[in-house]
């Protein structure tokens, strides 16, 4: 992909048009497949057919969907033509949804069936899977088409932030940007022969990167609508993937489907590649326990700063397993302090060529961005004597009880120490003494007892005693935002209720 310009112009020049590019499940697991002659044949009819509706290169199109085949092809098409494709998180709430179709100046929006209706009625729209003149394919002119040669610094995607702490953010990436990203992770790697399984939703940048991937590296996608842990296992072991991407907390849902795993054979998984969100020791230990074959890769990225962030170490030094690895060579990173010193404790900042063009619509966020052009994350890292990071938490989830800040994902990592504990959750319990104190939600090992006061002493056996959870509560998973990641929003309203109504927490 050395000659390409467009972030939609992906598929390889000499991949073989035959070639499975694309397994999409729907929610039924009934089939869906492209190959490369045909996704690129639909991407180059999607871009013909936006032009001739009269949406011109530079506006946008959004799209409010389940992962679906034409999602893909949307997010190929569209850039070809030079349209701005907005992906919408479909968990929004109709008043955050509408935010950002609004805000973000989309023109034109594609929707599955179930998402038609969250849409403005001002709004034109196109229906993945529709017949008719709104349907999808009477959109498509087929032909060829040669993809728009973008501007610098053209802007290609805008991927809106969650929303948890306000209105969602909208984060501007470039073509040029992204292109980098993916010759980047390509580096003269033969991915041709790889399929990798995506559940995470397209509107993040989880899915999106790796469907990115995918498609330049002339490998195969197996898509499915959305997680569901036993479909998970299912289709990983039918399709026979070799890569299983996710984040923690899906994992840890796959390991508690026991009799799925045992009818499974998952003996094709390599990679087992996590991100965007902290892994256990007990979560390693689980995912070894059932691929032992597979190698388990702790990983890093961010919304603005992409994916390409750490890699090995430059002198061949093994990564530790909870480390997310060492500064990838064209990345520069730094730690920084409360007082804005570099630290080895302290908020990443990133540069690189992947870094984002700004928040959309939002000069008040400029300060995201350092003078000398770092990305500063609000994420709070670590760094050993070797060189190799470690994340500790997010900035705006610490919290002070009796005069300490506590950072949510210090404890955790002690809590998730235990062999009885697969996962863990600490979030703030307001306190007319101490402001606030820690409590946690657990998910027990499968096949481990553990009680309330056994983690309380664990924890003031292996951590200052002010970091110790003053009420535990036990749970068989824990809640996702539309992330993927933890709800800490919904447990801190939980501890809350449960904590008025003196609900005595159970063992489990």
């Amino acid at each position: 992909m050395s000659s390409t310009q467009n972030l939609g112009d992906l598929v390889p020049r000499g991949v073989a048009p035959d070639r499975i590019a694309l397994i999409a499940l729907d929610e039924s697991l009934r089939e869906t497949r492209y190959t490369y002659a045909e996704l690129d044949a639909r991407a180059n009819a999607l871009a013909r057919g936006l032009l001739r509706r009269g949406i011109a290169s530079g506006q946008r199109v959004a799209v409010l969907a389940a992962n679906c085949a034409d999602y893909l092809v949307v997010l190929l098409g569209a850039l070809r033509a030079g349209i701005v494709v907005v992906p919408v998180n479909y968990k929004f709430p109709k008043r955050l949804s509408d935010f950002v179709l609004s805000d973000s100046g989309a023109v034109l929006a594609f929707a599955d069936a179930r998402h038609r209706s969250a849409l403005p009625a001002n709004l034109p729209a196109v229906e993945f899977g529709k017949e008719g003149a709104d349907g999808f394919d009477a959109l498509l002119d087929e032909g060829p088409f040669d993809a728009k040669v973008p501007d610098a610094h053209e802007l290609a995607i805008i991927l809106y932030t969650s929303g948890s702490t306000g209105v969602p953010k909208g984060v501007r990436l470039s073509h040029e940007s992204h292109l980098w990203i993916l010759r980047t992770r390509l580096a003269g790697q033969d991915l041709s022969g790889e399929r990798y399984l995506v559940a995470a939703p397209l509107y993040h940048m989880n899915a999106l990167a790796l469907c990115q991937l995918a498609v330049a590296g002339g490998s195969t996608i197996i898509l499915l609508r959305q997680f569901k842990a036993a479909d998970y296992i299912g289709a990983a072991s039918r399709y026979r993937a070799t890569w299983l991407t996710s984040v923690p907390p899906m994992m840890a849902m796959v390991l508690r489907e026991k009799e799925e795993l045992a009818r499974a054979d998952l003996s094709s998984v390599r990679v087992v590649r996590m991100g965007s969100a902290p892994v256990s020791e007990s979560l390693f230990e689980g995912i070894a326990g059932i691929m032992p074959q597979a190698r388990i890769i702790n990983s890093y990225g961010t919304t603005e700063g992409g994916p390409v962030t750490f890699g090995p170490h430059p002198h061949g030094k093994p990564q530790p397993r909870m480390s997310v690895g060492y500064a990838h060579p064209q990345v520069q990173l730094r730690l920084t302090d409360a007082q804005g010193k570099i630290a080895a404790h302290g908020v990443l900042q990133i540069r690189s060529p992947g870094l984002m063009l700004g928040y959309h619509n939002r000069p008040d966020l400029a300060a995201a961005v350092t003078a000398d052009g770092y990305y500063i994350t609000g994420d709070i890292f670590r760094q050993d004597e070797d060189g190799f990071y470690y994340f500790v938490g997010r900035n705006d989830d610490m919290f002070v009880c009796g005069g300490e800040n506590i950072f949510p994902g210090e404890v955790e990592a002690v809590l998730e120490a235990h062999p009885a504990v697969q996962q863990a959750c600490v979030v703030p319990l307001e306190d007319d003494i101490k402001g606030h104190k820690p409590v946690a939600f657990i998910v027990p090992t499968p096949g481990h007892l553990i009680d309330e006061d056994a983690i309380r002493r664990y924890a003031l056996e292996h951590a200052p005693a002010y970091q110790h959870p003053r009420r535990v509560w036990f749970l068989d998973s824990l809640p996702l935002a539309s992330t993927g990641k933890v709800d800490r929003s919904l447990l801190k309203r939980s501890a809350q209720r449960q904590s008025i109504s003196q609900t005595s927490p159970g063992a489990s």
